[in-house]
């Protein structure tokens, strides 16, 4: 392997990285018995066939496409220790050469470890709450619960706020329809607070069959932009009217949640709701520890890249949580008229204080020498193997240097706080 240095603006440094066929001969290996494992070659086992086999159905390029990560990680690290720099984050990797049987050869933008002077932490104080679980939450619960036995019957006659309502619901702006606002078979609950403010009151009083139309408007802070802020006519066909039968809160209804008893149910809760509430405030703890010791401390210039990298990485997180909901990147910018690079700005805030954070806490951890120790490391592996033990994908992935650097800044970070929380919290 050859490596240049060049130093860029922002703290930043660029790496040209030269690695020769020969030091990227096990990669390819390696990837070939990926590949094999993966893709069904006629006549051997899975994993079990040769590497010129492979080539031959597969391809070299796709070898080395698969192999790519692997000598691209491998010697960038190399080529950080062999210059001697102290870098932090993802770098940018741009691959600037790759065939079989030649040199590859990448470039990878890297953040130089700004430097960063720790606010005195003498000075900093941040007041514990008390943790309590009244009764009036606990009653929320229990009846959270008791609504989900719920039992629906179909009803004669007119719906009350207690009763639920199934409509058939189009929307129309100017007499046009409006994209997305038919529902054939819209459920509304009417002792519940609806996501169109009057909508559910509208629905009091109608009967099976009924026809209706009335007009609302959309909250201003409505995710669908097209939607919020507009007054819409809505037309409804009533479906069905049910009401809704709940059991009693006692001894029965603690056994059909398999507890033998309404007080051994109340403990149960009370347990979790407190657990809860500790989880809580401990994560309100831990967000103004490091908020204010941000503010306290000195900062060297923040590299773009680590800033861009943050920003991804929320993007990623955005992305991952509304599919969660069921919707698509692409509809929720469709919705909010916002492009990636939109977004990514609006980010802009959150994520330079969130490298600060890592940067703060990394700092901690260098001075008063705050290390991941092996055990710590192969215990938290352990966990996460036992966990995903049936996603191959979780599994490989602990064999990435990356992951594996991740998973001790999640660990390092985790004793960093511990180590503030016992400094700073009165």
């Amino acid at each position: 392997m050859q490596q240049t240095l060049k130093k860029l603006d922002k703290s930043q440094v660029e790496l040209s990285v030269t690695v020769a066929p020969a030091d990227y001969e096990k990669d390819m290996l390696a990837a070939a018995t990926r590949l094999s494992e993966r893709a069904a070659i006629h006549g051997f086992r899975a994993g079990k066939a040769p590497y010129e086999i492979v080539k031959q159905n597969l391809g070299e390029i796709k070898i080395l496409e698969e192999a790519m990560q692997s000598i691209v990680e491998k010697n960038y690290h190399a080529a950080v220790l062999a210059e001697n720099i102290d870098t932090i984050g993802m770098p940018e990797i741009t691959i600037e050469k790759m065939a079989p049987g030649n040199d590859f050869v990448f470039k990878a933008v890297a953040a130089l470890l700004p430097k960063v002077k720790l606010a005195d932490l003498s000075k900093i104080s941040v007041a514990k709450k008390d943790v309590t679980v009244d009764e009036k939450q606990m009653n929320e619960v229990l009846e959270n619960l008791r609504k989900m036995q719920g039992k629906e019957v179909v009803k004669e006659g007119a719906a009350t706020k207690e009763d639920k309502v199934e409509v058939a619901m189009n929307m129309t702006q100017d007499k046009v329809p409006v994209e997305g606002g038919q529902a054939p078979k819209h459920q509304v609950y009417l002792s519940e607070p609806h996501y169109i403010p009057g909508f559910a009151e509208q629905l009091i009083g109608v009967k099976k069959g009924e026809f209706k139309e009335f007009s609302l408007k959309f909250p201003e802070e409505h995710y669908q932009k097209h939607l919020a802020g507009k007054t819409m006519d809505f037309h409804i066909n009533v479906n069905e009217v049910y009401s809704i039968e709940y059991p009693e809160i006692n001894d029965e209804f603690a056994a059909k949640l398999g507890q033998p008893s309404l007080i051994a149910l109340k403990e149960i809760l009370q347990t979790n709701l407190t657990k809860e509430a500790e989880n809580k405030e401990a994560q309100r703890l831990e967000i103004e520890i490091l908020e204010k010791t941000v503010a306290g401390s000195e900062f060297d210039e923040i590299p773009s890249v680590l800033l861009t990298a943050e920003k991804q990485k929320m993007f990623h997180e955005l992305k991952g949580s509304l599919e969660q909901q069921g919707i698509t990147m692409e509809k929720y910018m469709s919705d909010i008229k916002k492009t990636e690079e939109e977004i990514g700005q609006d980010f802009t805030e959150r994520a330079m204080m969130r490298v600060k954070a890592a940067l703060v806490s990394r700092q901690v951890a260098k001075e008063n020498d705050i290390k991941v120790e092996k055990d710590e490391m192969d215990k938290e592996i352990e966990v996460i193997k036992v966990t995903y033990e049936n996603d191959p994908k979780v599994l490989e992935a602990l064999e990435r240097r990356d992951v594996l650097d991740t998973l001790a800044a999640t660990i390092q970070n985790r004793k960093v706080v511990a180590f503030l929380t016992e400094k700073i919290v009165k």
